[in-house]
């Protein structure tokens, strides 16, 4: 088996990447670096600068004949989406369309795509099932649940097999400041630097969040599996606040946390906890990371970086 894993050189891909090398499957990375680093792919891992927006990929496709690909490139800012949908669309479709339209002329048996609990929108009934209505509250979520779309119909049409993994905030070592669980990188670094940190809202707005070796290990699964042309939530199950999140960074940093609250941010969702039990029960996935444990991790990865 050989496996491209685009934006590999980002914070989930690098997870992904040194777990595929644990397994001694052949992997191969491509990353523009605009926002990852060539630092984040392990040794044994071959790394390409490439994006996936670009008519080289064809080429690399031609030349690497790559069995599957774990697609992590994205444009992953809500914010971002808000303020310039242009941008947000062209990484997030017509890049993955690029992406597809080299699987599909290059014999790739299967797409594992990484979307998001974005799609879902501002639902208020929690813990979210796969199943359930989906109105995006940003161009981030509705870019993602567009491309879900097309991967289903290139299924239909041309017989490429997919796996959509439906991400809930996704955090640990080696992330940047944005997209899944950015707010932990962002927390982590400021108390390491004993600075205040700015909270948007009240703080009692939860989310879902799970530790990106978990959700490395999802994905193996994923590309092991015979379940294929399915969707699957991948999150802990566990609703934490963002209060709560400071309380628990507190008790690893040893002294109380200077807050500041301001109004909360457009787009934003109040609540946010993913059912995982259909991938439990059909991929044979858990997450193993407890989030106290994930956080201590994160946060002694940042503090060496201060």
């Amino acid at each position: 088996m050989k496996i491209l894993i685009t934006g590999g050189a980002g914070f989930i891909g690098s997870h992904v990447a040194r777990l595929l090398l644990r397994e001694q499957v052949e992997t191969v990375v491509i990353d523009n670096l605009n926002t990852g680093l060539a630092e984040n792919v392990p040794d044994g891992v071959k790394f390409i600068e490439a994006d996936v927006r670009s008519e080289e990929l064809a080429d690399i496709f031609r030349r690497e004949k790559f069995d599957a690909v774990v697609h992590l490139a994205a444009q992953t800012m809500v914010n971002v989406s808000l303020d310039n949908p242009f941008f947000d669309g062209e990484n997030n479709i017509l890049g993955g369309l690029n992406l597809l339209e080299s699987c599909r002329k290059n014999s790739v048996k299967r797409v594992i795509f990484a979307s998001s609990a974005a799609v879902y929108g501002d639902i208020k009934t929690v813990p979210i099932k796969e199943h359930y209505e989906k109105i995006p509250t940003s161009f981030y979520g509705l870019s993602k649940l567009t491309f879900e779309h097309y991967l289903e119909l290139y299924r239909k049409n041309f017989s490429l097999d997919y796996v959509v993994l439906r991400f809930a905030n996704v955090y640990g070592e080696r992330q940047g400041d944005g997209g899944e669980g950015g707010v932990i990188s962002i927390f982590a670094k400021l108390i390491a630097q004993g600075a205040p940190i700015n909270i948007f809202g009240d703080g009692g707005q939860t989310r879902d969040f799970i530790y990106a070796g978990d959700i490395a290990a999802g994905i193996w699964q994923a590309l092991k599996s015979d379940k294929v042309n399915t969707v699957y939530n991948l999150g802990n199950k566990e609703e934490t606040s963002i209060n709560q999140l400071v309380e628990i960074f507190a008790k690893i940093a040893g002294r109380k946390i200077e807050t500041k609250y301001g109004p909360p941010r457009t787009g934003d969702i109040y609540r946010s906890i993913l059912d995982n039990d259909r991938a439990v029960r059909d991929l044979g996935w858990r997450f193993s990371m407890p989030l106290e444990e994930g956080l201590i991790r994160t946060y002694g990865y940042f503090s060496g970086k201060t």
